[in-house]
């Protein structure tokens, strides 16, 4: 088996292509510390490594974010393995019924009318041209909501994006400017952490 490495814009975190599906349809899943990896038994094994503190599960692809203290020298050669060793073993990423971490992210507001229309417009905006650029760098990002009265997006980013120092940067120039452009009653973006 052979897995391909990939930098990501965030320097702790690289992404790892295993050349089978990961997370498939099913996901994607983030897993931001230990306890929250209680479905996923590759979460679990990745988590083992010394200097591992999240693991995202894309369709095709694991990101790993590392401690910003350890190098990438001594914790990539161990993801490699743990990563070799599930799949060698033919063992599920998750277990059966596993909620992908994205169903449960939007807030659950119900929008009616015209706002409805406008959530729709946005959240296939993020579907079909944001979401798989963030999956290139090995990241996701979540519609969580919109506020009409300040025309405010509310998103989040997940796995490579958590945390880089550019995603901020890739919120309010790249995606706020698109949604604007698209959608006038957009005025801002804003990150939910």
């Amino acid at each position: 088996m052979f897995i391909q490495t990939e930098p990501t814009p965030n320097p702790d975190t690289v992404k790892f292509l295993p050349g089978q599906p990961v997370a498939g349809d099913l996901g994607p899943f983030d897993f931001p510390d230990i306890g929250s990896a209680r479905m996923s038994l590759l979460a679990r094994a990745l988590f083992q490594v010394d200097g591992v503190e999240r693991v995202f599960l894309g369709s095709d692809f694991v990101s790993i974010s590392k401690d910003a203290a350890r190098d990438w020298k001594h914790v990539k050669p161990m993801v490699l393995a743990a990563i070799m060793d599930h799949f060698m073993a033919g063992l599920p990423v998750v277990e059966d019924g596993a909620v992908a971490s994205g169903d449960a992210d939007d807030d659950g507001t119900v929008y009616e009318g015209e706002t409805a229309e406008i959530v729709a417009v946005i959240k296939e905006l993020i579907e079909t041209r944001v979401r798989p650029a963030v999956a290139q760098d090995g990241g996701d990002i979540i519609f969580h909501r919109f506020e009409p009265e300040t025309g405010i997006v509310h998103l989040s980013m997940r796995g490579a994006c958590a945390g880089c120092p550019s995603s901020t940067m890739t919120l309010k120039q790249g995606i706020e400017n698109m949604l604007k452009t698209y959608v006038p009653e957009v005025t801002a973006v804003e990150a939910v952490l």
